[in-house]
């Protein structure tokens, strides 16, 4: 559904978006790096209003949130596109392609989240949920104004500007949040980002909701002992219970890397404990 899009200025001919820090500049019929935002007739909108590609009722550990309501379940569901282009995106056919989706309103998906026994709310996931930004943020408002109960989460890279991150935080209960690395290369060359911002998200969150970090470990790219020690010192300079989860890479889209050799993920959660209260493996 094509829906009238948020932060946004014309310049000239073109339009410029200011919902993440890519900033697109986007021509006429042209879209932003996400592949959702475009220019239509001088204004920017978006084109997966209420399109949702996949919905599934998750245990919350899977997010993975693992201090946020254990136990518990959660209906997960996501659109497409995203604002990055990790070389090794597990959900790369609904994030970089349009998949088939079936349109729920707010009210919709409201209703199917109150329907669901067990259910503690919504999780947006799947692919980058801030880019799916109007939707979220319209049906995260009315679901708290009308059933404040329910838990509203995202799961996301973090890539996003300070004025939608700080209008959408009230509504929002948890986040897990990916810490790509803690090498500005890496975000650039691997990610088509900037570490930067994330850090910024990370800063601006972690005491208005609960957040989780979730960093993969790239076999001989970011698993370096050094580069753990650094990532958990910032989070620990934050918070040092902020949980961490440190998940083993396996091949996957553009790279073909051996997986992460089990040694190197023990040693990893053993340098980062040094630092944080809550470390996690994962895909071990």
């Amino acid at each position: 559904m094509v829906k009238d899009a948020l932060f946004w200025e014309k310049h000239g001919d073109k339009i410029r978006c200011f919902l993440c820090p890519h900033n697109c500049s986007i021509g006429e019929g042209q879209y932003g790096l996400c592949s959702v935002r475009t220019n239509m007739e001088g204004k920017l909108k978006t084109i997966n209003y209420g399109e949702i590609t996949a919905m599934a009722l998750d245990p919350i550990e899977k997010k993975p949130l693992y201090h946020f309501h254990p136990g518990s379940k959660i209906l997960s569901v996501g659109s497409f596109g995203c604002n990055f282009s990790c070389g090794f995106c597990q959900n790369y056919s609904i994030a970089h392609y349009r998949a088939k989706s079936q349109n729920f309103s707010p009210e919709d998906l409201i209703e199917a989240c109150r329907q669901i026994d067990d259910n503690i709310g919504i999780a947006f996931t799947y692919n980058e949920p801030s880019i799916w930004y109007e939707y979220i943020y319209d049906t995260s408002k009315k679901l708290k104004e009308m059933h404040p109960e329910y838990k509203v989460v995202l799961i996301t890279n973090g890539y996003i500007q300070v004025e939608p991150l700080t209008k959408i935080l009230p509504y929002v209960d948890a986040m897990n949040i990916d810490l790509k690395s803690f090498q500005r290369d890496y975000y650039k060359k691997i990610c088509g980002g900037d570490i930067e911002h994330v850090l910024k998200t990370i800063e601006k969150s972690h005491d208005k909701c609960h957040i989780e970090i979730t960093t993969l470990l790239v076999n001989g790219l970011n698993d370096s002992e050094e580069e753990v020690e650094k990532l958990a010192a910032f989070l620990a300079n934050l918070d040092k219970n902020i949980p961490l989860h440190l998940t083993r890479y396996f091949p996957n889209y553009k790279i073909h890397r051996p997986p992460t050799d089990i040694d190197v993920m023990l040693k990893a959660r053993e340098v980062a404990s040094k630092y944080l209260n809550h470390v996690h493996l994962g895909n071990v």
